[in-house]
Formats: structure tokens, sequence, C-alpha cells
């Protein structure tokens, strides 16, 4: 059997594209041809070994618009290669990869990989939107990281005979903890209780509502918000204008090496996005495997109320209320029977479901099916 993860681009930079290379290296361990095509966000064509039986090919692109990296590098080599996979395994959304695919004659098993609903670029489904649906119609699996999200998808709630849920999964052993850095962090905030976000300063991330909370939190309390992204000066000025901009702490992006020091130094993860772009959050997942209370917010349809279990492994608040998040992260740091249950509840739940191994495990069931 040989696969193709079809998809955006590498180097990872997001969760779409973790997933892709974290599936082309855990298929590949396993002894099965898999791999992984997308565009070089360093502008050459490269092909990168991943194990004996995956490698990543990266190709050309010309631009980028409303999020998509344009490539006719990408269209050729599909005509060109595609057929030598049995199986595709798509990962959506993504209309450069979409419209390549379809172009490209593939003769195989199609697997969509359905991450998110297009949710802001509404023009842009307009046109893309017969693709989606030759996708969804040739699809042998639609495969979501919840079915909450299937269900409530408005494109795929009429295809959910085949679909399947098969959660994100991460591997611990890539987590190494610099305790150096986490002593660092800790003399830093000495005698600070942190609340910890990640991620890219975008649109539906929610950024400047934990930023909002700061002033409704206790002086003991600092918020850590790691990333870059279009949004971090916008968010950075309204940091600026609050009477206890210290309690706020915008660090800029995190080294990929240094983010389990943060996890790991920190006491409670927050998630305060107001999107349903946001359908599952990897780094909620990456909080609970270090054992910490989650405080999310209730995007109807998206898979992080699925992922954060209300009242067990965190608390999940309204969207947009800065308050309600204060209120959530007051409630669990003055009550410690609360927070120790749900620091051990969360690091459970994250070996229940998470482990990267269940994640393989179920792909290649639907792979050999």
């Amino acid at each position: 059997m040989k696969v193709l993860q079809l998809g955006k681009f590498y180097p990872v930079k997001g969760g779409v594209e973790k997933v892709m290379y974290d599936l082309t290296k855990g298929l590949g361990k396993r002894g099965i041809h898999c791999d992984m095509l997308c565009v070089s966000l360093t502008g050459k064509y490269f092909e990168e070994s991943v194990t004996s039986f995956s490698r990543i090919i990266a190709v050309k692109h010309f631009g980028k618009v409303a999020s998509t990296y344009l490539s006719f590098h990408l269209i050729f080599w599909m005509r060109k290669n595609v057929n030598k996979y049995d199986i595709v395994h798509i990962h959506h959304p993504d209309p450069m990869a979409s419209i390549a695919l379809r172009l490209s004659n593939f003769k195989g098993s199609i697997i969509l990989h359905w991450h998110s609903d297009i949710i802001k670029q509404k023009v842009l489904l307009k046109f893309y939107k017969p693709f989606q649906d030759y996708l969804l119609n040739k699809s042998k699996y639609i495969v979501g990281t919840t079915m909450i999200y299937l269900e409530q998808s408005m494109h795929v709630n009429n295809f959910l005979d085949k679909a399947i849920a098969i959660p994100i999964g991460i591997d611990i052993n890539e987590y190494i903890v610099n305790w150096d850095k986490v002593t660092e962090l800790k003399k830093i905030y000495s005698g600070k209780k942190i609340v910890f976000s990640l991620g890219r300063f975008i649109y539906y991330k929610g950024f400047e509502y934990l930023i909002g909370a700061a002033p409704y939190l206790d002086e003991d309390v600092v918020i850590i918000i790691g990333g870059d992204g279009s949004l971090f000066e916008e968010c950075y000025r309204i940091k600026e204008t609050l009477p206890n901009k210290e309690k706020i702490i915008l660090t800029g992006y995190i080294e990929t090496e240094e983010i389990a020091s943060y996890f790991a130094a920190c006491d409670i993860y927050a998630v305060s996005s107001v999107e349903k772009s946001e359908a599952f959050g990897i780094t909620l997942i990456e909080a609970m495997m270090f054992g910490k209370p989650i405080i999310s917010t209730d995007i109807k349809g998206s898979g992080i109320t699925w992922v954060n279990e209300n009242g067990i492994t965190g608390l999940i608040v309204e969207p947009k209320n800065s308050s309600a998040l204060a209120a959530a992260i007051k409630s669990i740091f003055q009550n410690k029977k609360l927070y120790d249950s749900m620091s051990l509840h969360a690091r459970e739940r994250f070996f229940n479901f998470f482990d990267i191994d269940k994640m393989i495990t179920k792909t290649i069931e639907i792979y050999n099916n």
C-alpha cells in the first residue's frame, strides 16, 4: 500500500500541517509507504526523508491569496505522479490541493480529512464549492477530528454514512522539557500563578478577550500568550491600554524546542477562540498531556467542546466574554481540590483519546477497509 498525504505547506506551522506530518512519520514507522505533498514555504522545491518508508515533497508556489498558496507545480506533480499511489489522503481546507487532485485523473481511493469548514472566505467558497463537492462525493471516508464537528457541518452532514471521527494524537516523546527554562520562568514570575495560551494571532483566536480578562484577575496571576501573526500588534496595543498591563506578557514566537517548557511551567491553559475555525485545538491536548486544567470557549459545532470536558478536565465559558474567562480562572485557582481533580482527569483523558498511536492505528484501519 502506498499513501499520499496531500495538503497545505511545510515547514509545519499549524494544526493541519502537523497532523499531515505526524501521519506521514507514524505510518512510515509502521512500514507503510507514505509521502507528504505540499507547498514549500522556502519557495524552493525539495524532498526530505522522514523515515525509511516516508518523505516530504514540497513544491514551489507563486503567491498567496485568501490564505491559500497558489502552485502550478502542485498540479503538474500530481498529474505526473499521483497514480503511483493507492490512496490519496487529502487534508481540507486547502483549495489548491483540492484543485490539483481534481485535475490529476487519480484512479485510486480518496480519504477526505475534514479539519474545518471554510468559515471566513465566503467569496472564495463560491468558486471552490464544485471542487469541495467532488471530494465529498468521491471520498471513501470523511475523517473528522470529532463527530460533533462533522454532524454540525452544513457541508458534511449529508455524508455521515461515510464519516468517521479520529481524534488528533500527539507523540509525548517529542515534548522534551528544558527544566532550566522552567526554573527561569518560575523565577521571572515568582509568586505568580501562570495562565498560558499559545497560537497564531489571527481572527478566530480571540486573544483580545483573554487580554481583557486581566483586569478581573487577582494581582498574583499573570497571563502569558505565545505566538505571532497578523493581529499581534493590535493585541499589543490593547494590552498597553490596560492599567495593569504588566499582568499580560505577549512573548512573540516561541521556538518549538521551548514550547514544552512553557506548558510545564504554567498552572492553567486557556483557549479564548471565538469562531468555529477553531475546530479541535491541538494546544488543548498538549496542555492536557502536562496535566493542566483547561479554560475554553463554547463555540457551537466546534470539537473543542468535546476535547475539554466541562467540569471534569476544565471549564467552558461563553466566547467573547473577558469577565467569564476571568471568573473561570479564579474559580479553579481558588479551589485546590477542583484544581487537582481537573489536572488528574486532563492527563487521563489525554492518554485515553489523544495519544498518537491511537490516531495512527485508526487511520490504518480505514486504509485497510
